[in-house]
């Protein structure tokens, strides 16, 4: 039943984004059809850099009407809730965005930050350890992960993870008291 509510969930937030999309694409901006999808996710990206975050939503829906399965708009979406503490949004879109692509590592990486926040530290860590799986030698998912794995009480993979971190990058050390995980991955201007 779970699977069935949340695929009906996910099927409404889908269509209501492509709805918002498209009405704001008829609201405002260059002239009908004269912007093309990779124009509107630079004018999000573009955005976003400066703090404009009301604006740069409205762009990634502008690229959502024109392009439903934009991972970039999904994901870029996803960072600006998360930035903003709206973790449900945030899940929702990273969520969004690795279904157009499920090997897509800062959607992974953020959505395992997303997790722990919320305290779903197994997800979280089943998550780190895809990225890693995926990206070997990313230091914050190993460090992130060595994080969540000493939440849960896993001291000595907890190390590993540390120690893996900081031969790969000198600047993280383990902390003697609980810390947050890294910041999430960066915008994302690709598709």
């Amino acid at each position: 039943m779970a699977g069935y509510h949340r695929a009906g969930v996910k099927g409404r937030l889908v269509a209501g984004l492509l709805l918002c999309g498209l009405a704001l694409a008829a609201c405002g901006g260059p002239a009908s059809g004269a912007e093309t999808a990779a124009d509107a996710l630079n004018r999000g990206l573009q955005a976003q850099f400066a703090g404009k975050y009301d604006e740069a939503n409205t762009a990634y829906f502008q690229v959502l009407a024109k392009e439903p399965g934009n991972t970039a708009a999904f994901f870029n979406l996803g960072l600006i809730a998360h930035l903003q503490k709206r973790m449900t949004a945030a899940e929702s879109y990273y969520r969004l965005a690795l279904e157009q692509d499920p090997n897509n590592i800062k959607a992974l990486f953020n959505l395992a930050i997303v997790r722990a926040a919320v305290g779903q530290n197994q997800d979280s860590a089943a998550l780190y350890r895809k990225v890693i799986a995926l990206e070997p030698n990313y230091a914050d998912a190993h460090f992130n992960l060595a994080l969540v794995l000493r939440d849960l009480g896993q001291n000595a993979e907890a190390q590993q993870e540390f120690a893996t971190a900081q031969r790969l990058d000198p600047k993280l050390v383990a902390p003697s008291a609980p810390a947050t995980p890294a910041r999430p991955a960066s915008p994302s201007p690709t598709r």
